[in-house]
């Protein structure tokens, strides 16, 4: 099983990402995928799920309203979008499989 995060940078604040998570080794389509992210001297907190079709998103309070996150079940992949980032969305992004994580992308918001 491999999980592999791209899309990060340095956006300023205002600004746009998309992240993507790259998936390999296991039935994508029968599984919820997870991003957490981890801030400089923080915990992995939670902030998105998508279902095995794509039809039930749940967000953390964090990032409701500006983050939406998708999947492409044919390409193995699930996507942040990261709409309106803020100084303190910088952090390290992570997707989750069954407690499986990928290296992370770093995002960092700053002007």
């Amino acid at each position: 099983v491999q999980l592999v995060e791209s899309g990060g940078g340095l956006v300023q604040p205002g600004g746009s990402l998309r992240l993507s998570c790259t998936t390999s080794g296991f039935t994508f389509s029968s599984y919820p995928i997870y991003w957490y992210r981890q801030a400089p001297g923080k915990g992995r907190e939670w902030i998105s799920t998508i279902n095995r079709l794509g039809t039930i998103t749940d967000y953390a309070d964090s990032v409701k309203g500006r983050f939406t996150i998708s999947r492409d079940n044919g390409k193995s992949t699930v996507y942040l979008q990261m709409n309106s980032l803020k100084p303190e969305d910088t952090a390290v992004y992570y997707c989750n499989h069954l407690g499986l994580w990928g290296q992370g992308t770093q995002v960092t918001v700053s002007s």
